[in-house]
């Protein structure tokens, strides 16, 4: 009787037993229970492992002793190092008497009898809601408005007049002062006049001398070339238009829903929490307080005042200013703009100097100029053939004949069933399950005639 697990069962690959962890197997003589090796590997004897020649990381200790000698232990002296004496507390002894702890402030000090501070502040009185309020405070109680007067100014007139008389005082330096005419100062700038010279002058130049002048002959213009127009018709074929093919077909439509108003007949329940809860409670006007009639008084009002009494006025003159009134001096005569400046600059007559150009060496000529060049001369015109083009037409090349899509996959394939993976159902068709071993594999055992009439459901999987 054959035992098959599920993993030799698996026909795709993808089927394989729960493999168990190594903790939960019996510990043997084995190293691994879970590799062929192990088991198909035949132990050999006498066989040795080579040694290694491989150099091992471990620290060489050194076999001499160590010298723990240094300079400093070498250098070192000790000395014998004994304690410095402690020195010794006196014993407190208590002074024999008592402490005189009177102080001046003790003995100048008087002592008075002091009575407890009573507060001025007068008890808080409770008003009540019924009795009206006096509002009216001493200050309006006791004022009495009176009618006001305009006083008349004490200030004396200080209101400037100008004096009649000539003002006729002179400065020291209006005395002192001697005008004196102007003397014009004589210049001494030297005069920018150009030196002419009474010799003739030489404007013979080389190039006037040596030129020699020829005739200039007429441009060569060429003439426009007129625009011929070709007589055959435009082809305005485009591959865009060639290869297109318009389809017909429906426009797409649109996957937003409707957006419909929602309308109802309720009307709307304006009702809140708070206007449900609202309770509206009697509120009283505030009074409004009436203010008092004012009522002028009867009796006269004395404005006078200590320093009305006591002014004493006395008769002085105003404060006269020295300042002279600035006064627009305007003279009848006309004005004198000459200037030293003026009189002693005497304008020249300077004329401009000609360009000095060179005598002309070489004579221009009088005769034609032959512009005619070597390519003028040899340059034969002909007919321009237009170039044909050799590029292939951009159509599509149609025939009649049916178009062969075989390849050779369609010839050479072959339709296989697909079958199912048996390691794919839970208990596999045509097999029993037989028991586990320790690392988890599953094996199944075929059916035989009596298990099939006692497992009916398998042998309907098996057809």
């Amino acid at each position: 009787m054959t035992r098959l697990c599920l993993c030799e069962m698996c026909s795709c690959g993808r089927h394989h037993c729960p493999h168990q962890p190594t903790a939960l197997y019996a510990k043997g003589s084995q190293n691994n229970v879970l590799t062929e090796y192990t088991e198909k590997y035949p132990a050999y004897k006498g066989h040795i492992h080579p040694k290694t020649l491989k150099p091992q990381h471990v620290y060489k200790t050194h076999q001499d002793p160590m010298d723990g000698t240094t300079t400093f232990r070498a250098d070192y002296i000790p000395y014998k190092v004994t304690r410095r004496p402690e020195r010794l507390q006196v014993e407190y002894k208590q002074k024999p008497g008592e402490i005189d702890l009177g102080t001046t402030y003790k003995q100048d000090f008087n002592l008075y009898e002091v009575q407890p501070f009573v507060p001025s502040r007068p008890k808080e009185r409770v008003h009540t809601m019924n009795v009206k309020l006096d509002t009216v405070p001493t200050y309006k109680d006791d004022f009495r408005q009176w009618e006001i007067s305009r006083r008349e100014l004490s200030k004396p007139d200080m209101t400037y007049h100008p004096p009649v008389a000539k003002f006729g005082n002179s400065t020291t330096f209006q005395d002192d002062f001697v005008t004196k005419g102007l003397v014009p100062r004589e210049s001494y700038k030297p005069l920018n006049v150009g030196k002419l010279s009474d010799a003739p002058f030489e404007n013979m130049t080389s190039n006037k001398l040596s030129y020699v002048q020829h005739p200039i002959d007429a441009r060569y213009m060429k003439p426009p070339e007129e625009y011929k127009p070709s007589g055959h018709p435009f082809q305005d074929l485009t591959t865009h238009r060639q290869d297109f093919q318009g389809l017909p077909g429906q426009l797409p439509k649109s996957c937003k829903p409707e957006q419909l108003k929602v309308v109802s007949n309720i009307p709307f329940q304006s009702n809140t929490e708070f206007r449900d809860r609202f309770q509206q409670w009697p509120v009283s006007l505030p009074q409004v307080h009436k203010s008092m009639e004012y009522t002028s008084p009867t009796a006269h009002m004395e404005l006078t005042t200590t320093s009305h009494t006591d002014y004493i006025k006395h008769q002085v003159q105003p404060f006269v200013a020295a300042k002279p009134f600035s006064l627009s001096t305007k003279s009848s005569g006309s004005f004198q703009g000459n200037t030293t400046m003026r009189d002693d600059f005497q304008p020249w007559v300077v004329q401009r100097q000609g360009m000095i150009r060179k005598q002309e060496e070489i004579r221009r000529s009088s005769g034609k100029m032959e512009d005619m060049t070597t390519f003028k001369a040899h340059f034969i015109q002909h007919e321009l053939q237009p170039t044909l083009s050799f590029k292939p037409h951009n159509t599509r090349m149609r025939t009649d004949a049916p178009l062969e899509n075989e390849t050779m996959y369609r010839t050479e394939f072959t339709a296989k069933r697909i079958s199912q993976c048996p390691a794919s159902f839970e208990s596999p068709p045509g097999f029993v399950f037989d028991n586990c071993d320790d690392r988890g594999h599953r094996f199944f055992r075929k059916l035989m005639s009596a298990d099939r009439i006692e497992n009916p459901k398998a042998l309907a999987l098996m057809a």
